[in-house]
């Protein structure tokens, strides 16, 4: 049985209510009280992995999982980039290309969050949205929200907030990676 999950993920400490969030209608579903969930910032992406390499001796027991960028398109080979054992692959899950795909996946939840002055035309939503490039989905970000009350688009600011508002089930449509948390964290739970 899985009695503690840790999810080592990189970006700053704040995010950490939003992902529980967003990860708790995503994956945990009826499983969060059968589970301790523990979230673990990390300061930057390799010290997010070098952390995780250390759960894995630290922490034994548990299921640590790695949430990290992949700061570009999933080719296939994103986890041999991380060099680490194929047995931890099942562990590692990709935010492709970036967290923010997930935010422009769900154009109602930035309405509601940034309310009048949100210019949609400037988000375009793909049936894979893991394909646009990072420099891309930034850019559309700060363009459709720079004339609303809340202002451009700020990760620091905005991103705990607007992944407490997205559906996953929206995401999860355009972004194959997502659905992979999803369908992972679903059969590990279930086999507890």
């Amino acid at each position: 049985m899985v009695a503690e999950v840790r999810i080592h993920y990189e970006g700053a400490p704040q995010l950490k209510e939003g992902l529980h969030s967003f990860l708790g209608k995503l994956a945990f579903g009826g499983y969060s009280r059968q589970c301790r969930v523990r979230f673990i910032a990390g300061t930057g992406r390799d010290d997010t992995i070098h952390d995780f390499r250390d759960a894995m001796k630290t922490h034994p027991s548990s299921w640590n999982v790695l949430l990290i960028d992949s700061e570009g398109p999933d080719d296939g080979r994103l986890f041999a980039r991380l060099h680490l054992p194929v047995a931890q692959e099942e562990s590692v899950f990709w935010m492709v290309q970036l967290m923010e795909t997930w935010f422009v996946a769900d154009i109602q939840a930035l309405k509601r969050f940034y309310g009048q002055g949100l210019r949609e035309a400037q988000l375009l939503i793909k049936r894979d949205m893991e394909r646009v490039p990072k420099k891309d989905v930034l850019r559309w970000l700060e363009h459709a929200t720079k004339a609303t009350q809340k202002g451009k688009y700020d990760k620091v600011d905005h991103a705990t907030h607007l992944l407490g508002l997205i559906d996953p089930d929206l995401v999860q449509k355009v972004c194959p990676n997502c659905r992979r948390i999803s369908e992972t964290f679903h059969a590990r739970l279930r086999e507890s």
